[in-house]
């Protein structure tokens, strides 16, 4: 149920995120979704993309510091409400989310969100008994495909 998500370190100056994205489109490789956070000197790119143990392995090949770090896909109603239910939940089953982004696509109803939660394990066993619909990394990319 976790994903795998690339974090790249850049410095915080022009032309720093397009070496990366270039990289990983010369290996082919698609970005299905991400998210950019800066201070004044760095930048944090968090992507998901379909393989990525080959894509940590050309972008460190490159020079690029990643880490890799579990995330969870959650299916949110996609409506006024909908993400506020899912964070009252969280609320009260007292999980702490470190931050999230979206993808770009929905699914009929549902928008897909991705949570870095302080203990994914415990936050997808919480989710699911709550009735919260938590995506699988299979699931996830044929919904990509297919355009949701």
């Amino acid at each position: 149920m976790k994903l795998n998500q690339l974090s790249v370190f850049l410095e915080n100056k022009p032309g720093r995120l397009s070496h990366p994205c270039q990289i990983l489109a010369d290996a082919g490789i698609n970005i299905l979704t991400l998210s950019l956070a800066d201070t004044h000197q760095f930048g944090i790119l968090r992507l998901i993309v379909r393989d990525w143990q080959t894509a940590r392995d050309v972008l460190a090949k490159a020079g690029a510091v990643v880490k890799v770090t579990e995330v969870v896909a959650v299916e949110v109603a996609d409506k006024p409400g909908g993400l506020a239910h899912i964070l009252e939940t969280l609320e009260q089953l007292k999980v702490n989310i470190e931050y999230m982004y979206a993808f770009t696509f929905r699914s009929q109803d549902k928008a897909v969100l991705v949570f870095r939660f302080e203990d994914p394990d415990t936050a997808i066993t919480m989710l699911q008994g709550k009735g919260v619909s938590v995506i699988d990394g299979v699931e996830l990319y044929n919904r990509v495909e297919k355009g949701a």
